[in-house]
């Protein structure tokens, strides 16, 4: 299992305080279903002690890719027309090889994450 953050992500979470542990921990509760499923591979999680969100993009669960995070304060979630960019991404996304994700984490478009897998 395999677990990325856009660089666009990674910028966010870090100006968010949200860390690489904090992310791992949270994939690892998103396959086990502890996540708002939106379909089409699209999953929100609760991240930074609840303060935001994130949207995860998952390959059929063969890896997740952190691709949007935002402030719960700042609003409530992501509209309609996000929610189907979203999906259309994470179709892409399922049709990517292994070289070309390769390609993204050296041209550092995708920064893996280390998962926890703890009991």
């Amino acid at each position: 299992m395999r677990s990325f953050k856009s660089s666009w992500f990674a910028k966010a979470a870090k100006k968010a305080h949200i860390s690489d542990q904090e992310l791992a921990r949270a994939v690892s509760q998103a396959i086990l279903g502890q996540a708002d499923d939106l379909g089409g591979g699209i999953f929100k999680k609760r991240l930074n002690k609840n303060g935001h969100r994130a949207i995860i993009l998952s390959k059929a669960r063969d890896f997740w890719i952190y691709e949007y995070v935002f402030a719960k304060k700042d609003r409530d979630n992501i509209d309609e027309a996000e929610l189907r960019a979203f999906r259309e991404l994470a179709k892409a996304y399922a049709t990517l090889t292994d070289q070309q994700i390769t390609s993204l984490i050296e041209n550092r478009d995708w920064i893996e994450i280390e998962l926890e897998m703890k009991s």
